[in-house]
């Protein structure tokens, strides 16, 4: 028969049947076209279980679950590949291999994803977005753009330093009035996450923004915070968010707003000198000062989530074991300064950097919760095709995640019980120290790539000297002041954490921690409320 004459009606073929075994045909030629390796050294191919759209449509369904159980599935795979619709997704799951695309900050780039994670998020305008696409990843002697410039500054102002010293003790001192001046004489059921998130939200507002900040002047803004947190996935798909991501989208539309009114009145010379800065550096490359507005949206973000859900891991695991409460508090008590011993004024003063330097074990907690907690990706487009460690080909226009899901449940970095908490894999053991007291454990007993909550390289989180000093203080303040015990039932029970979302940053909880709390009038909690805190 020729094949040029057939006639799909002699098999009694109907027009639909043959529609869709053409559309099955071209799916399957498509996915065999992608699921084939494009050089003989790509990292192998995890092939989607429904062609062209199954990885996206895991991604969509089950959040960094999908892409951690995969890497957990497949642990003899130091990095893979996820085929997707006009693309690669290349997931590094190894630290050293994470080490080999922090030193590729040229050819794997962080920075030409910004504008277009941002633009969708803030929802920024197309002169803006014109302006921020400006010289990226400027070398030295080129002319910088806006992300360059702005980058470089956080960096700079953050990192250790007079300023970083001057904005933590800004931060401290405003948690100690705010933690200082809770009611808990009601004796009332508290979700302990909306404790945390409510004192950290107004007294991270205050010491950025100063005392006129949005939230304290409109406190209803606290809620559409955190609605415009909650959507961020949804905003980042950008399909119609003001239907899709409404409660985030509106979120954002009222804080914006309410930034604007704030920066019109120059009030942000009163709030911190970063924020002052940032304000400035906008303007000089041209931005208007609506998108100046959205833009200070992401670093009240910044200022705002990771330090509330990590001090609530931190608070929920102390309080749900009373013997590590009872070391963390004993610690504490011990760098507490009294001023005036001959005398009977409660007057103290508190180090942060005894927080940070002579506290172990609280340190070790505080590790083990961002451990646990951070499912994040350090994410980098591939600018040209690129030999990674010179042993695997990443095709350029692709994408590289290190996945931090994966790395931070490596039973072979962490130990058998790496799906617990156990604060004591960052101590060294007291027989080993030679002293019979809790130490830190060396830097160097685990890779420096595995510990992903700040990410590393090139993108490496600027403020986490400042985001330890903040959490540790916090935690500080709350445990000699406050004690805790469970609403309903004996003992507070740590709930697992939310992985079926987007983790854009330290996951929640998936349910509520409903907690009783009272204040503690011993002279410890007496003293701290009015700590004087120095460096």
């Amino acid at each position: 028969m020729d094949l040029l004459s057939f006639n799909p009606e002699i098999l009694n073929i109907t027009p639909t049947t043959t529609i869709l075994l053409g559309i099955l045909t071209l799916l399957l030629t498509l996915h065999v076209g992608t699921t084939r390796k494009l050089h003989p050294s790509e990292p192998p191919i995890l092939a989607p279980p429904i062609p062209l759209i199954g990885h996206l449509l895991g991604m969509a369904l089950h959040g960094g679950r999908y892409i951690k159980n995969l890497g957990l599935r497949h642990r003899q795979h130091a990095i893979f590949t996820l085929p997707v619709p006009g693309s690669r997704i290349y997931v590094v799951a190894d630290p050293a291999l994470a080490a080999s695309v922090q030193r590729a900050s040229r050819v794997l780039s962080f920075t030409p994803i910004i504008p277009e994670v941002t633009e969708r998020v803030l929802g920024l305008d197309k002169p803006t977005m014109d302006i921020t696409r400006r010289h990226l990843d400027p070398l030295p002697g080129e002319e910088r753009g806006f992300l360059a410039d702005i980058q470089d500054m956080v960096y700079a102002w953050l990192s250790p330093g007079s300023y970083l010293e001057e904005l933590s003790l800004a931060a401290a001192r405003e948690m100690r009035e705010e933690i200082s001046a809770v009611d808990v004489s009601r004796a009332e059921t508290v979700d302990l996450l909306a404790w945390v998130r409510h004192l950290v939200t107004v007294s991270t507002a205050k010491y950025l923004y100063g005392p006129e900040n949005p939230i304290a002047v409109d406190p209803a803004l606290e809620t559409s915070f955190w609605d415009f947190d909650h959507g961020l996935g949804s905003l980042l798909m950008n399909i119609v968010p003001s239907v899709t991501a409404r409660k985030a989208y509106q979120g954002r539309e009222k804080l914006s707003a309410a930034l604007l009114v704030y920066l019109e009145a120059e009030l942000h010379r009163t709030g911190s000198k970063i924020v002052q800065r940032r304000v400035e550096i906008a303007l000089g490359h041209g931005w208007a000062l609506p998108a100046v507005a959205r833009e200070e949206l992401s670093f009240l973000f910044a200022g705002i989530v990771n330090a509330t859900t990590s001090t609530f891991w931190i608070l929920v695991h102390l309080y749900a074991d009373l013997s590590l409460l009872a070391s963390v508090r004993g610690e504490v008590q011990a760098i507490i300064e009294t001023l005036d011993p001959d005398s009977s004024s409660e007057r103290s003063r508190l180090h942060l950097t005894d927080l940070r330097d002579n506290c172990p074990v609280l340190v070790a907690v505080y590790r083990e919760c961002l451990r646990l907690g951070s499912d994040t990706y350090s994410t980098r487009l591939v600018k040209q095709d690129h030999m990674l460690a010179n042993q695997y080909f990443l095709a350029k226009n692709s994408v590289v995640q290190i996945a931090g899901g994966i790395i931070h449940a490596d039973a072979g970095i962490w130990g058998e019980d790496v799906d617990s908490f156990n604060p004591k894999r960052f101590l060294a053991s007291k027989e080993n120290n030679g002293e019979g007291k809790a130490r830190a454990k060396q830097n160097n007993s685990f890779h420096p790539a595995a510990f992903r909550a700040f990410g590393g390289g090139k993108t490496l989180c600027p403020g986490r000297h400042f985001a330890m000093n903040e959490i540790l203080a916090f935690v500080a303040l709350v445990v000699l002041q406050f004690d805790m015990k469970a609403a309903h039932g004996d003992k507070i029970e740590v709930p697992k954490k939310n992985d079926g979302v987007l983790p854009v940053h330290i996951l929640e909880p998936v349910n509520e921690v409903e907690v009783l709390i009272s204040r503690r009038e011993d002279a410890i909690a007496r003293k701290v409320r009015n700590a004087e805190f120095v460096m």
